[in-house]
Parts: C-alpha cells; structure tokens; sequence
C-alpha cells in the first residue's frame, strides 16, 4: 500500500526526493502520514481538497477491507 501510496505522491510534486511516508497503526486502522516540501502542499492536496481525496479514494480501493487512514503534512 504504502508503494503505491508513494508512487502518486511523487509524481504530483515538483521535489520528490522530500517526500516521506509513515506508517502506524491506530486501533484497527493504518494510519499513513504523508510529509512534502511546503511549496507542494498544494499540489497534492488540491483545490478544496479534491486531489487529497482522489489519492484516499484509490489508495483504499487498492487495500480492499484494509481500514486506511491518509494525512497530509508540510
């Protein structure tokens, strides 16, 4: 999941040699931690956060019953 969640992120951004993954868990859930430079917050974040939620959207579609939790951070 993790590889997957790793893939789009850094092809979103303009540096993605700053882009960090973390994993936890919490309770029943997977909780990913995304950091990114600050100048590309934006970008994957998106207007209203409509490329945040596409990036959840298809990362639980990859991890089937998987509970996923994805956040975004600067």
């Amino acid at each position: 999941m993790q590889e997957v969640l790793e893939y789009i992120v850094k092809n979103l951004v303009s540096n993605p040699d700053a882009v960090q993954i973390e994993a936890t868990v919490q309770g029943k859930t997977k909780v990913y931690k995304v950091r990114v430079d600050s100048k590309d917050l934006g970008s994957v974040i998106g207007k209203g956060g409509a490329i945040a939620n596409a990036i959840r959207t298809v990362v639980k579609s990859t991890a089937g019953k998987e509970r996923i939790a994805i956040k975004f951070n600067s």
